[in-house]
């Protein structure tokens, strides 16, 4: 039972003055429906109103003529000429407006125009108040009731434009009524105008809710007429029905057209000959079809069955439902039911599928895939007590490739890595990419190791050889990690931990390798699980300290300045080997932290505790300089100790300008712009060195260990590289510091060779604070003895 009808409901809405002259839309409402249709009817009265206003002037000229001046009612009769073409120019110009979006400047220009009519002919009455007798004010009033009532009432006119109309002549009259003393008159002129203004208002307000209630309608109609359409144009469900022989009966348009006939053309035709296409004569038919054939013959309901058909020799896919059909006395009559065509979602559901498990760029299975077939690998070896393989590959400096090239030359690179992969992969293996430069093989059954072996090198050595891609020759290598199931692992999970345990031991020996895992590996990672955790509660257990090794100047043996050099005393593993800790610090990203620590605690001791002259060297990891906030975190620990900038040497690697060299190069500007120093540690053991140098103007080149101890072993090369690397120093201003000098012999040679500082154990071993200051009380008791 449908709810009464509330007739307030199917009013039309209450409408303000303002929005029934056009001033103000109203809402919900289209302006250019509303008023458009208004004001594009316009045009079809304008001969009438141009004869109506030239008329009326002749009636006057006639009736004043003699009595006001010919002159004054010449111009009388060429301002209305004017006023009235120009009214008529704009009506004209506003004959499209039920087409298009009519401006509220325009309906305000077109009411100008309108009332520039009644401006004259209310001249024309001041002039008749002032020139003639107070009879013709009556006359001329007369005529111009008449032209207010005409516009008022016409369905042919604007409702601002008639009023403004009404309001320039009727200001005429009354100011002419009251000049001639004409009170009774002034009264009427009064009146008149103001209820010709409240007719104009409420026709319009008429009008404009018809046309609102108009609109409304029209476009719920539309609306009603588009969902129709797209019912009959999109509905995809059409019926079906066939009779005991399973031929088609009462065949309906919308089915006939999903099989690509005309209704008559299929009537009384097998239904599963037609759907079957070639496998009719063949018979072949897909196992869906089968099943149809099956329910049909065993006369049960069944619904949303898939069945894939072949139509005009283009395979379909459709989705049926179907009821037996009976008649009073039980017997059976045939099925009847609904089907719908869903190829395109049957499409898409795959393609989501293909794409829900292989990998876009490479067309490999991802990892999704790969870990389903390393499952049923294990599921396999353990029903036939066999081993399985899994095998994870990493890519060797790939990474500089795809930053240094960009991503679409990394992509291609991949792509063909996929390909070389795929070519190396028998039966029984399945290649795929776990993401990034990342891919993995499972073998499923593997008899014995050497095929496992045998397809790691192949892996290395295939992957290692030249990529021509975008005329440039590339080389990448590859490392290899595996596990066998089940000895290395009984679950998906557990092969795959150990296999990357095994890859990053590859990779740490330099990579390029095949590394097999090894229950140490998982006690060694076991290990660095637990060292990560003590080494993120260190800073806040005051377990870090600071050692100091002295750098001597080369000439004079004078103490110059003081590395500072971090240990770590843990309370749950003892002192830790700073080359243990200090990878996993840079691993985690705990070197950020760690390494602000290490910047205000050196700058705070030898603000304190040094002479004014020693400097203080510490060492920045890469990833403290691709800190936003690296030169902020310089500056609070100067601040914060009030260590002189000059007094601060910070030390870089090479390795800064492998990741972003532009972030790294401006943090260390910054810090130059502060007064502080930069020392380029590890010189020549890296990459291209001297494209740093001149990138960035260094103050320190420090001569690694190796070149050291090579020329002290008489080595030729070592010996060419510290001059090479000296005489460089000297030409562009910076200086020289020989590190793992261990004996005098090895100073005296170095001093030979020009360098400026040395640093190592002959000098002095890494010391605690107290130590230090126990050489500088030593160095001023020299000193005192030497001057005394």
């Amino acid at each position: 039972m449908s709810e009464p009808v509330n007739p307030q409901q199917t009013s039309a809405p209450a409408l303000s003055t303002r929005q029934v002259i056009g001033l103000e839309a109203p809402e919900g409402s289209d302006w250019g429906v509303v008023h458009g249709q208004q004001y594009a009817l316009l045009q079809e009265r304008v001969k009438v109103r141009i004869g109506l206003h030239l008329t009326s002037f002749v009636l006057v000229s006639v009736t004043l003529y003699g009595s006001l001046p010919t002159v004054v009612l010449g111009l009388w009769g060429l301002a209305l000429l004017v006023a009235v073409g120009f009214a008529s120019r704009s009506d004209l110009g506003l004959g499209d407006a039920d087409n298009r979006f009519i401006e509220l400047g325009e309906m305000k220009s077109h009411a100008m125009a309108t009332g520039t009519k009644g401006a004259v002919w209310s001249a024309g009455m001041l002039a008749c108040a002032w020139l003639a007798d107070p009879a013709s004010v009556v006359l001329v009033w007369a005529v111009v009731a008449m032209l207010v009532v005409a516009s008022s009432a016409s369905r042919f006119g604007a409702p601002l434009s008639s009023i403004t109309f009404t309001l320039g002549a009727g200001v005429g009259g009354l100011a002419a009524s009251l000049i001639t003393a004409q009170y009774g008159l002034a009264v009427v002129v009064l009146m008149t105008t103001l209820l010709a203004i409240f007719g104009v208002i409420e026709s319009a307000r008429i009008r404009v809710a018809a046309r609102l209630a108009e609109s409304a309608m029209q476009e719920k109609s539309e609306v009603v007429s588009m969902l129709l359409r797209e019912f009959e144009e999109g509905q995809a469900d059409w019926l079906w029905q066939i009779d005991p022989r399973r031929r088609l009966k009462s065949v309906s348009p919308r089915f006939a057209f999903s099989l690509g006939k005309q209704p008559s053309e299929i009537e009384g035709e097998s239904f599963l000959q037609l759907i079957s296409g070639d496998g009719w004569k063949t018979g072949r038919f897909p196992p869906s079809l089968h099943e149809l054939a099956d329910k049909l013959k065993r006369k049960k309901n069944f619904s949303n069955l898939v069945v894939r058909v072949s139509i005009d020799g283009q395979d379909r896919w459709w989705e049926l439902s179907g009821t037996p059909i009976v008649d009073e006395m039980g017997t059976y009559q045939g099925f009847r039911g609904v089907g719908s065509d869903v190829t395109e979602q049957r499409e898409s559901s795959e393609k989501i599928e293909y794409l829900a498990r292989y990998d876009t760029l490479t067309q490999l299975p991802n990892r999704r895939m790969l870990n389903e077939a390393l499952g049923e690998a294990l599921k396999y070896a353990a029903e036939w007590r066999s081993r399985c393989a899994f095998l994870m590959i990493d890519l060797d400096r790939f990474k500089a490739i795809n930053d240094s090239l960009g991503h679409l030359v990394g992509d291609r690179m991949l792509g063909e890595v996929a390909a070389r992969l795929k070519s190396l992969i028998v039966e029984g293996e399945v290649v795929g990419r776990l993401g990034g430069d990342e891919f993995a093989v499972v073998i499923r059954d593997i008899a014995n190791r050497e095929r496992m072996d045998t397809l790691a090198r192949d892996i290395i050595q295939r992957l290692s050889e030249p990529y021509h891609i975008e005329n440039q020759v590339l080389y990448v290598g590859a490392s290899v990690g595996s596990a066998l199931g089940p000895r290395d692992g009984r679950t998906v999970e557990e092969l795959l931990r150990n296999a990357d345990l095994a890859l990053y031991r590859a990779k740490g020996e330099g990579g390029g390798m095949h590394r097999e895992y090894e229950p140490s590996l998982h006690a060694n990672a076991e290990e660095k699980r637990q060292l990560e955790h003590s080494l993120r509660n260190a800073l806040e257990r005051d377990e870090m300290l600071l050692h100091y090794q002295p750098v001597v100047d080369a000439t004079t043996e004078e103490i110059v300045s003081f590395e500072a050099l971090i240990r770590w005393d843990s309370a749950d593993h003892g002192f830790v080997s700073p080359g243990k800790f200090i990878p996993l610090a840079e691993d985690t990203r705990l070197i950020v932290p760690i390494g602000t620590w290490v910047m205000q605690e050196a700058c705070r001791e030898a603000a304190e505790n040094w002479p004014t002259n020693i400097k203080v060297n510490v060492n920045v990891s890469p990833e403290q300089l691709l800190e936003t906030d690296f030169s902020a975190t310089v500056v609070r620990a100067l601040s914060d100790s009030g260590l002189d900038p000059k007094r601060l040497e910070i030390e870089v690697t090479e390795s800064i300008f492998l990741r972003d060299a532009s972030v790294a190069r401006n943090a260390l500007e910054e810090c130059m712009a502060l007064g502080c120093s930069v020392a380029l540690d590890d010189f020549g053991t890296g990459y291209s060195s001297l494209g740093y140098l001149r990138k960035l103007k260094f103050s320190t080149i420090k001569v690694d260990r190796t070149f050291v101890q090579g020329a002290a072993q008489q080595s030729p090369e070592s010996i060419a590289i510290i001059r090479a690397v000296v005489a460089m120093a000297d030409s562009l201003g910076m200086t020289t510091t020989a590190e793992g000098v261990e004996n005098e012999e090895e100073a005296e040679m170095i001093r030979s060779m020009g360098c400026t500082k040395i640093q190592g154990f002959h000098f002095g071993r890494p010391m605690p604070r107290d130590d230090v200051a126990g050489v500088f009380t030593r160095r001023a008791a020299e000193q005192r003895l030497k001057s005394a």
